[in-house]
Formats: structure tokens, C-alpha cells, sequence
């Protein structure tokens, strides 16, 4: 798939025999262009930075809210978690969820670097294999209030290959 930011476009394998459900959700949202204009709402400097609130974060509805993005998700139910033992490493692409392992929607983040904490508690679906210097150049967040961003940039499209 192509996830294009506003620096350049970056190419993501996806892991349909690890994750297959959220695999096709992605796959899903993105070919409904639900991700188009969606903003990277929480960003973490040497972490990573999530996106994906296609309810409140995306910029072009009239639901947009930066106040509420990361709390919304699509209408499609949660799905059930598919944990593996893939590493949470640079670029890799993983769901966002709330404390119930069961509660993925259409929400995840790209690690800018490795973060084994996660590895085994969330679901990941994906890789950065090319453009993931276009990554690093999303804007950051502010550490203070858990990485929420002012301004901030947003997947001007996200298709598949």
C-alpha cells in the first residue's frame, strides 16, 4: 500500500497471514478512503505516531474534532486482537486500542523506533519498506500532554499498490 504525506509517499508491506482480520479492515477503510485527510493526532518523539480516528480526526468532515481524535473509530465493529511474536521495530505498523485488547478499530500508529514493550500486546499488521524518512518527518507532539499535536499533519491518501 501507499501512504502519502505531505513530504513524500511511503510504501507499507502488509502482514495478511499474521493479522488477517486487520489486514482487511485497513485494506477496507483505505480503498473507502476513510483515511484520506485523517490527521496523526498523538505523535511521540523516539516513539511513534498514531493516526487512523476516522470519525473525529479526519479534517475534510464535518465531524472533525482535534479536541476528540483518537477517540473515535469507524463504524464497523472492534475486532479481536491477532498478537504475534513480529517485534515492535522502526517502521513497524500496529493497531491502537484501549485498555481492552478486543477494541482495534481503525486507529495505529508507525514506530519510529523499536519498542519491545509493546511487542505481543498489540496487533501488528504491517512494515514501512520504503519512504520512512518521510515518517520521521511528522510533525511531533507535545510530551507534556501525551504527545497531542497543534497543527498537525494528516495521510493525504492511503491505497493499495
Amino acid at each position: 500500500m501507499i501512504l502519502k504525506l505531505k513530504d513524500g509517499n511511503v510504501k507499507i508491506e502488509l502482514f495478511p497471514d499474521i493479522a488477517p482480520k486487520h489486514v482487511e479492515r485497513i485494506k477496507k477503510l483505505s480503498s473507502e478512503g476513510k483515511y484520506d485527510n485523517v490527521v496523526f493526532h498523538r505523535v511521540i518523539d523516539g516513539f511513534m505516531a498514531q493516526t487512523g480516528d476516522v470519525k473525529f480526526g479526519n479534517s475534510s468532515n464535518n465531524e472533525f474534532d482535534l479536541r476528540r481524535a483518537g477517540t473515535g473509530g469507524s463504524d464497523l465493529p472492534d475486532l479481536k486482537e491477532e498478537f504475534s511474536d513480529i517485534a515492535h521495530d522502526r517502521g513497524t505498523l500496529s493497531m491502537a486500542r484501549s485498555q481492552d485488547p478486543n477494541s482495534a478499530n481503525s486507529q495505529f500508529f508507525i514506530c519510529f523506533k523499536a519498542a519491545a514493550f509493546l511487542d505481543r500486546q498489540y496487533t501488528v499488521f504491517g512494515k514501512v519498506i520504503e519512504g520512512m524518512e518521510f515518517v520521521d518527518n511528522i510533525k511531533r507532539g507535545d510530551d507534556a500532554n501525551n504527545g497531542s499535536v497543534v497543527d498537525p499533519d494528516k495521510i493525504i491518501s492511503f491505497k493499495s499498490l
